[in-house]
């Protein structure tokens, strides 16, 4: 179905947004939990939704958790509060289950031995509504207030750690969870990190003096002093206690790392699989400086996620690099609604022209992506507005036209403006003088990865994990389908239950 073009039926594209960012740490005479705020702040444009913690001092397990960002959630009492040698921490935002307080993480169970379990997931699981069916098979006290794959994974672990012992739980689970996990979970004595079979989200090891760190990204290990020790391998079962560092393998690698992350989703200070994240985005500039050249006078931004690539289209064209557009750096996701009247101003509420820059000037406008169309038209109706006379947008990825199950809150199929518009129904949708995106061969050359190792389901429909039927899938699976009764575990919990 086609946008329409009235800018008050069309608010801005949300960002896309990545389920999470997780964190995890075992360092005795550390403070883990100050060590896990700073390492979430790092993680914070992974998930905005909401944040927690749970850290262990050998004997009990605390959980502290609530929506909003890492330092809306965390004080200096909360942290002061959180005493031990062993961290998983977590930010969310959601692609299975609603954002609810019962949805944030770490999820939290109790086993029959009286062991603690706190988990942190980043990805989306595609076998949900079978792990929901092994979940009501067994005996529970009470109902769920959850409704994530997350918890599910939780519940399952603890119902027969008590028996075989968390890690031995572990080895079992993972083989049968189907989709994209990038796992931080922990008990009273050891933490655990784990990868499903693809890899299809980053997680790597980290090394302080006095411990070990797990991260999303290598971005998080930098800020919090520990040195990159290498990526957890797909498949790969990590256990860190007392007695040092186990790794065990519960299935085969089949690398299928998402390249999306590439494109938006890290931080540009981050390393995936051995390749900049900011060099590789500089160079999907130079090549689409290559694949789509036009005449122009002067290459801007669209802040910040365009900025490396429309650096490489500068360096790539020979047109000058210049900033036409300036971001408020404090708009992000707030719990106050704005008015009516303010609402309307749509785009305006995080970017503004510089008009000076812009009067008179054929421009390049560089963004990451376009989703439903509705923020690129608004942005080059607000640079007409301030006197350009020409609006070139470059797209650093080739046309999203298929849905992301796994991890990735992409709007469904119906939504996507590339999938119902060839390339110029879009450039017409958009009022853009032209629209060029990077070939995805462009792309994949620009991330220095084999093709081979790469998930491009959002670009070419051809996805690596098999998917059940429709009725299967959704971010609200769990909540459409009969609640499943679940009993909670006692962790310590200050906040509310």
């Amino acid at each position: 179905m086609r946008p329409s073009s009235d800018p008050d039926e069309n608010p801005p594209d949300p960002d896309p947004a990545e389920e999470c960012g997780v964190f995890g740490v075992w360092a005795p005479g550390e403070d883990v939990a100050n060590l896990t705020y700073y390492g979430l702040y790092a993680l914070q444009h992974r998930g905005q939704e909401a944040a927690g913690m749970a850290v262990s001092d050998g004997r009990r397990t605390v959980v502290y958790k609530d929506l909003g960002l890492v330092s809306q959630v965390f004080d200096e009492q909360v942290l002061c509060s959180l005493q031990g040698h062993i961290a998983v921490g977590h930010c969310r935002y959601s692609t299975t289950g609603s954002t609810t307080w019962e949805n944030a993480q770490p999820t939290f169970r109790t086993t029959a031995a009286g062991s603690g379990i706190a988990l942190g997931h980043n990805g989306n699981l595609v076998n949900t509504a079978e792990l929901r069916d092994e979940v009501n098979a067994l005996d529970h006290r009470g109902g769920m207030g959850a409704s994530t794959d997350s918890d599910l994974v939780t519940e399952l672990l603890a119902s027969t750690a008590a028996d075989i012992g968390v890690e031995e739980a572990a080895m079992r689970l993972l083989p049968r969870l189907r989709g994209a996990y990038s796992l931080v979970f922990a008990d009273e004595a050891t933490l655990y990190a784990a990868r499903d079979p693809h890899g299809v989200r980053p997680l790597v090891l980290g090394r302080l003096e006095r411990g070990w760190v797990i991260a999303s990204e290598t971005a998080a290990l930098d800020i919090v002093g520990a040195s990159f020790v290498r990526e957890v391998e797909p498949g790969e079962l990590l256990a860190i206690d007392a007695e040092g560092m186990r790794s065990s393998r519960f299935a085969t690698p089949e690398p299928k790392g998402c390249v999306f992350e590439y494109v938006y989703l890290a931080r540009p200070d981050t390393t995936i699989a051995g390749r900049s994240v900011h060099a590789t985005r500089v160079e999907i500039g130079r090549r689409l400086a290559i694949e789509h050249p036009v005449e122009a006078d002067l290459v801007i931004p669209t802040p910040e996620s365009g900025t490396p690539a429309a650096v490489g289209y500068a360096q790539g064209s020979g047109i000058p690099y210049g900033q036409g557009l300036v971001k408020n750096a404090y708009v992000g996701r707030t719990f106050i609604q704005p008015s009516q009247t303010i609402r309307q101003l749509g785009i305006r509420l995080k970017l503004n022209p510089l008009r000076d820059v812009i009067r008179g000037k054929r421009l390049v406008v560089v963004d990451d992506s376009i989703v439903r169309g509705n923020t690129q038209r608004a942005i080059v109706r607000m640079l007409r507005e301030a006197g350009a006379l020409e609006v070139h947008i470059r797209i650093a990825s080739p046309p999203v036209q298929w849905p992301c199950f796994y991890g990735i809150d992409f709007a469904t199929r119906a939504e996507l403006i590339a999938s119902g518009l060839d390339v110029e129904g879009v450039r017409r949708s958009i009022g853009a003088d032209t629209l060029g995106y990077v070939s995805l061969d462009g792309l994949v050359a620009a991330s220095e990865q084999p093709r081979s190792r790469l998930c491009m389901a959002c670009f070419d429909g051809t996805y690596p994990i098999p998917l059940p039927d429709e009725a299967r899938l959704g971010k609200h699976l769990l909540e459409n389908l009969e609640q499943v009764s679940i009993g909670y575990g006692a962790a310590d919990a200050l906040n509310r239950p």
